[in-house]
């Protein structure tokens, strides 16, 4: 017949080693979670700034058009 004190030994040692499992995936989780945070500000800071680029780019073609209009009128 098995010991209970040696079942409830083994038990105990394999609850510490799923806290302590749980406690790095919790660690990663918010790692995670900050690498998340950063990068969702680093993608709204590209999109506006290709906001930005393609209104100058917009800008520069209705100024190109406006004169090239106007050396065709010419």
């Amino acid at each position: 017949m098995p010991d209970p004190s040696a079942a409830l030994l083994e038990l105990a040692n394999e609850i510490v080693d799923l806290r302590l499992q749980l406690a790095e995936v919790q660690d990663q989780c918010v790692e995670m979670a900050v690498d998340s945070g950063e990068l969702q500000a680093e993608l709204l800071a590209l999109r506006a700034e290709l906001a930005t680029v393609r209104r100058e780019r917009d800008g520069f073609r209705e100024r190109l058009r406006r004169f090239s209009a106007d050396r065709v009128a010419a």
